[in-house]
């Protein structure tokens, strides 16, 4: 009986509670998913670890081995993983994500390229070139309807809301909290 308390109070004793970094860890199986599984889907491959609080980090480091593993250059890749970057406040490592993430400019007829200046001026603090960017934006021409879906030009609320919450963290400012919904 006195044994079994020793072992007991042992136990107890040598337990912690997991910490945020024992709860950020991914399968490196999810590493051979396809693409749309692993970008898309909100329940698996990175969005599952990114929405688990203080995992931003570890999300980011799984979208850099994901691409690596991949061995291509998937634009939209380094835009998440730019993303992820941003919402924990390293700018500086966004914004070279962000720049890879460009289209060749006979390929951006939606204005992808303008919302990457556009985001890059809000994370560099450049008011004046955030405003240049949606200006950017507001002038593509619209496709015919049949081949465009939604809100446009796209990314315009993102934009919008960059501006609007201007000067607070990249988190913020993308976030709901600063979107307000357009007509």
């Amino acid at each position: 009986m006195i044994l079994m308390a020793a072992v007991l109070f042992s136990l107890v004793q040598s337990y912690s509670p997991p910490s945020a970094t024992d709860l950020c860890v991914y399968d490196p199986k999810s590493l051979d998913l396809g693409f749309d599984a692993f970008d898309q889907d909100p329940a698996g491959g990175w969005r599952a670890l990114s929405a688990k609080p203080g995992c931003e980090s570890t999300a980011a480091d799984m979208i850099r081995a994901y691409r690596m593993n991949q061995e291509s250059r998937i634009p939209l890749l380094f835009w998440h993983e730019a993303q992820l970057r941003a919402s924990i406040g390293d700018y500086g490592s966004a914004v070279g994500l962000m720049e890879r993430s460009r289209q060749p400019a006979k390929d951006d007829r939606y204005g992808w390229n303008a919302y990457v200046d556009a985001t890059i001026a809000f994370l560099r603090g450049d008011k004046s070139a955030l405003n240049r960017a949606r200006d950017q934006l507001l002038q593509l021409t619209k496709p015919d309807a049949a081949s465009a879906e939604g809100t446009w030009p796209p990314n315009i609320a993102v934009v919008d809301a960059l501006i609007r919450c201007f000067g607070q963290p990249y988190k913020i400012a993308y976030g709901a909290t600063c979107r307000v919904p357009r007509p």
